[in-house]
């Protein structure tokens, strides 16, 4: 494996649309959601294991989730987990690891990648990533990965590329944010509009010189740790100097303000399983279209639906179609699919009701 292969894995968030399994001291990402036997930050590492050398991936994550890290990925050191002191969106995190990874390594190049993706053609991934390296390690370049649309989808960004371009690397005309459906169907039918994945490649030269010119203030905060990286005196900084970082994700803070950004259309399937129906939407089905979890089921009268349960319960279900039975510990949810993207408001009312315990 090539030693200037480098991976961050992104860990920190906590994935509120998949309460009541996810919650804030016990995340998605820790979870197995699709039944595997592997949680999705095991299947991700385990993912990029397979081309980068494991020593070479960092885990950020929010300092809350260090114990969970450790415990579900025994092989990594500590000098690996990245510990976020404070909650400020991809950009700040990003840039202070590439820093850490410049100080060990300046010939690095890197994979930027979430914990919480499913990518079932592991090969293909694996490919297209190096060849992402590859164009990275000789150009200065800032790179992502796009999904081809299968269908008119509200709730992701879209990339649009060069249409003139026939190279598998196509340069990024722009970043759309996510569109109405019938400004999505417009992309759809253009051909040259993919889904933004929030997966980047790019030398750690690059994404330093990037950061520097386009967030100038985010930048001299961390570069000023320089001298400290990878030493006994890093937390101490990092715990005086995290907060002082502007909430800003990595997209809008040197993206889609830079000129070298190129994408590659993905040759495999993606889901980012941000929400109950997404990973319905990737489970097996019974006869009646049940996606079903860790569950034993009696189903009359009922379809559509996603039913999971923390220790294979017997969950009997009649007459109901399209729902979420999600069952964990003290909270049940019975919630119609077609508003999963309300479970985060609803979840604030249970906070508000009966306490941040149950979220």
């Amino acid at each position: 494996m090539n030693k200037n292969y480098y991976a961050i894995l992104m860990a920190g968030g906590v994935g509120s649309r998949f309460w009541p399994v996810s919650t804030q001291d016990f995340p998605k990402q820790f979870h197995d959601m699709l039944g595997t036997g592997d949680t999705l930050i095991q299947k991700t590492f385990h993912r990029l294991a397979k081309l980068i050398p494991e020593e070479n991936i960092f885990i950020l994550t929010n300092e809350r989730y260090n114990g969970l890290v450790m415990e579900q990925l025994p092989s990594v050191t500590k000098r690996q987990v990245v510990l976020e002191p404070a909650m400020r969106n991809t950009a700040p995190c990003i840039l202070y690891a590439s820093l850490k990874i410049q100080k060990e390594n300046p010939e690095a190049v890197m994979i930027v990648a979430p914990s919480d993706h499913w990518i079932e053609d592991e090969t293909a991934f694996s490919n297209n990533v190096q060849q992402a390296f590859h164009f990275c390690s000789k150009n200065n370049a800032l790179m992502t990965l796009g999904i081809q649309p299968t269908f008119p989808n509200t709730g992701y960004g879209y990339i649009e590329y060069g249409k003139t371009s026939k190279e598998v690397v196509k340069p990024v005309s722009q970043f759309k944010e996510k569109p109405v459906y019938e400004v999505a169907k417009q992309y759809l039918e253009q051909g040259n509009f993919l889904w933004n994945a929030g997966i980047f490649m790019w030398s750690v030269k690059s994404v330093v010189e990037a950061f520097k010119i386009n967030q100038p203030d985010l930048f001299t905060l961390f570069e000023s740790g320089m001298d400290v990286y990878n030493t006994d005196l890093e937390d101490g900084f990092i715990r005086d100097n995290y907060g002082k970082a502007e909430s800003i994700s990595v997209d809008y803070a040197i993206m889609e303000k830079s000129s070298n950004v190129y994408v590659i259309a993905a040759d495999f399937d993606w889901n980012d399983l941000g929400t109950w129906g997404s990973l319905y939407d990737k489970l097996d089905k019974d006869k009646a279209e049940n996606a079903i979890v860790n569950a034993r089921t009696l189903v009359e009268d009922a379809s559509g639906n996603m039913i999971r349960t923390k220790n294979d319960k017997i969950v009997v279900v009649d007459g109901l179609k399209d729902y979420i039975i999600v069952d964990k510990d003290e909270v049940l949810l019975i919630f119609p699919k077609k508003k999963e993207q309300d479970i985060k408001k609803v979840l604030q009312k249970v906070k508000d009701k009966f306490g941040e315990h149950y979220g």
